[in-house]
C-alpha cells in the first residue's frame, strides 16, 4: 500500500526544487527582455509563461491563485510559487485526483511531474539565455527522456516545442536530448 502523504510530500518537494532553481536564476538578472532560446520570447516571456500554465491548470482543478503582475519577473515567480507551494502542502490538494490527458492522476503528481519537466527544461532554456551553462543530472535527463513518449507528435505542435536540430551522435546526451526538443545546446 502507497503512504499517500509521502506522495504528497514528495510531490511538493520536486516541484518546490525545480521551482527553486527558476528562482536562483531569476536573482541573477533584470534582464527581461533578453531572448531565450525558445522563439520569439524574452525571459519575461517565458516566466509568464510558467505562472500561466501552472495557474490555469490549477484553476481548471477549481483551485484558487491569485494572478500576479510580471512588471518584476522574479517577484512574480515568487509570489506564483508561494501560493502554488501552499495549495500543494494542503492534504485535501495534492492528493486530489483528476482524470488527465495520460490517465488518473493527482494534482500533486502533476505538478511535480507534467509542470516539473517543463521547470527543467525551461531551467536550461533561462540558463542560457543568461549566459550560463546549465547541465543537467542523469537523473532529471533520464526524466525529460522518459516524458517525450508520452508527448508523441504533440511535442512539436503550436507552443511546445521547435523541430528537432541536427546534432552528431558523438554529442553529449544533453546535447541530443535538448536537439530533440529543439533546442541547439552546442
Amino acid at each position: 500500500m502507497t503512504d499517500t502523504n509521502t506522495l504528497t510530500t514528495d510531490n511538493t518537494t520536486t516541484y518546490h526544487e525545480r521551482a527553486a532553481a527558476i528562482a536562483d536564476l531569476l536573482s541573477t538578472t533584470t534582464a527581461w527582455e533578453d531572448p531565450t532560446p525558445c522563439e520569439g520570447w524574452t525571459v519575461r516571456d517565458l516566466v509568464e509563461h510558467l505562472i500561466v500554465t501552472q495557474r490555469d491548470f490549477l484553476v481548471e482543478r477549481e483551485l484558487e491563485v491569485p494572478t500576479v503582475s510580471l512588471a518584476d519577473p522574479q517577484r512574480a515567480w515568487a509570489e506564483h510559487t508561494e501560493a502554488v507551494l501552499a495549495l500543494l502542502e494542503d492534504p485535501s490538494v495534492g492528493p486530489r485526483e483528476y482524470d488527465g490527458h495520460f490517465g488518473r492522476t493527482t494534482i500533486g503528481a502533476t505538478m511535480a511531474s507534467f509542470y516539473g519537466w517543463d521547470l527543467l527544461v525551461h531551467r536550461w532554456d533561462l540558463a542560457r539565455s543568461l549566459g550560463t551553462d546549465e547541465q543537467f543530472t542523469q537523473e532529471e535527463l533520464d526524466q525529460i527522456e522518459a516524458a517525450l513518449a508520452g508527448f508523441g507528435d504533440a511535442l512539436y505542435g503550436p507552443g511546445i516545442c521547435a523541430a528537432p536540430v541536427e546534432v552528431a551522435e558523438s554529442e553529449s546526451r544533453q546535447v541530443r536530448l535538448l536537439a530533440r526538443l529543439g533546442r541547439d545546446a552546442r
